[in-house]
């Protein structure tokens, strides 16, 4: 016995055979050549089938017509208006294709990455794009979850504890955490894990993104007790960076900047920048920026090149340039 045809993959045959008839397919033709109505068990069961089908293809927007012959009028056939089902084609002006870019920056740290660079270059390849270099920055980024995530999940609801490496944020310093983990949350563009520090024997949080390596399970399932209310979580420390940014650059920046002066700072308040170790090109606008991950927003500051510079504090530059370093090693060697 031949295997039934699925509804679903019958309708795409129906729709091949219609749109590639030279001139019509009558009813026997269809019950005939297109692949599932074999399956009906006789004449009124295939008319059901093919009425049904008729009716979801028109549903969906299909344009089926139907055609009578000159010298024998009871011989109805079918076919699709290819005219009326073609798409016209697609053209993007440059604006439209630069706001597509920035739509594809957002799935940049992302399991959908890749697709949304397939996407993209698709539409490049068609269309006229605007200078790539001024929308950088300007998108919003959705970073995926750290490496961690899944196996910090998979401790909480094994109510596990958990141990791994940890880099502090105000030293940058590494050391060993054994923690009974309760909850994770987003906040500040990153995930943070809330639980019961066992050195220090109290509530502490962690930032997935400043875990070193992999985290290991400790002890038995079923051991952690998670309280009724745990805190939800605790403000870290505020850092205030002072960048340089070249003139009409970086406008993602510009938007997050608590204080601004330069050249070209705009016709707004100008207030004077916090005192900075590095000193100011004249040609740039300085800005202040408050921040509490000193590690992401290094990754944030790499991505945009020379355009920005780190005045202050001293740690966040040395961040930014250990990532540039690499990259300018690329070209030093001939």
């Amino acid at each position: 016995m031949s295997e039934r045809v699925e509804p679903a993959e019958r309708l795409l045959d129906l729709v091949i055979a219609l749109a590639n008839t030279p001139h019509r397919m009558t009813k026997s033709q269809i019950r005939r050549g297109v692949n599932g109505y074999a399956d009906a068990r006789n004449d009124a069961a295939f008319d059901r089938m093919f009425e049904r089908d008729k009716e979801a293809l028109r549903t969906l927007g299909v344009p089926i017509v139907t055609l009578t012959d000159a010298a024998h009028e009871d011989d109805i056939g079918y076919r699709i208006d290819t005219d009326s089902y073609d798409m016209p084609p697609v053209a993007f002006t440059p604006a439209e294709v630069g706001a597509l870019s920035l739509a594809a920056e957002v799935w940049q740290d992302s399991t959908l990455s890749a697709q949304s660079r397939r996407a993209l270059t698709k539409v490049r390849a068609v269309s006229e794009l605007e200078d790539a270099a001024l929308h950088a920055g300007l998108a919003l980024r959705v970073r995926g979850p750290d490496a961690n995530f899944g196996a910090l999940l998979d401790a909480i609801a094994d109510r596990i504890t958990v141990r791994f490496t940890y880099r502090a944020a105000n030293t940058g310093r590494t050391k060993q955490r054994t923690v009974e983990p309760w909850r994770l949350y987003a906040k500040d563009r990153g995930w943070y894990l809330v639980g019961h520090d066992i050195e220090r024997a109290a509530e502490r949080e962690f930032r997935l993104s400043r875990i070193v390596g992999r985290v290991g399970r400790i002890g038995e399932p079923g051991s952690v007790q998670v309280p009724d209310r745990a805190s939800a979580h605790r403000e870290a420390p505020i850092i205030r960076a002072t960048l340089a940014l070249r003139p009409e650059r970086a406008s993602a920046l510009r938007a997050r900047a608590v204080e601004i002066e330069g050249p070209t700072a705009g016709a707004g308040p100008v207030r004077a920048a916090p005192a900075a170790q590095v000193p100011r090109p004249s040609d740039r606008d300085v800005i202040a920026v408050d921040i509490s991950d000193l590690d992401l927003f290094a990754e944030e500051l790499a991505g945009y090149g020379d355009a920005v510079l780190v005045l202050d504090p001293p740690r966040l530059r040395e961040a930014v340039l250990a990532r540039l370093r690499p990259a300018a090693s690329l070209g030093g060697e001939s």
